[in-house]
């Protein structure tokens, strides 16, 4: 629904029950009626600004343990490109004897 609201506010206007269904039938998606309802009893008299910082202060709180991962990964990203540019380069040679395999193939003869 949350989606569908901010779509329907596009257009400049608080959207209504009204636009935020048209939203979601045309997307083909099954309406709750009474879910939709509490959904924008929950928004009213917000600006969709407003919504949106809400739920930025929300989304700081939850962990997300990206910010540890990040870094043994980038650690371990030059030892991996070693490896990496030396298989680049069997592969250019790979293909060059196969270039040279095919060229004394001709298809025409």
């Amino acid at each position: 629904y949350v989606a569908a609201y901010l779509l329907a506010s596009l257009g400049g206007k608080q959207p209504g029950k009204a636009e935020v269904t048209k939203v979601l039938e045309a997307a083909g998606s099954k309406i709750e009626e009474d879910k939709l309802d509490e959904f924008l009893a929950a928004v009213q008299g917000k600006t969709t600004a407003e919504l949106v910082a809400l739920g930025r202060e929300k989304l700081a709180s939850v962990p997300s343990g990206g910010v540890a991962v990040a870094a043994p990964a980038a650690a371990a990203a030059p030892a991996a490109a070693a490896p990496a540019a030396a298989a680049k380069k069997e592969v250019k040679e790979e293909v060059k004897e196969e270039e040279e395999d095919t060229a004394q193939f001709d298809l025409f003869d």
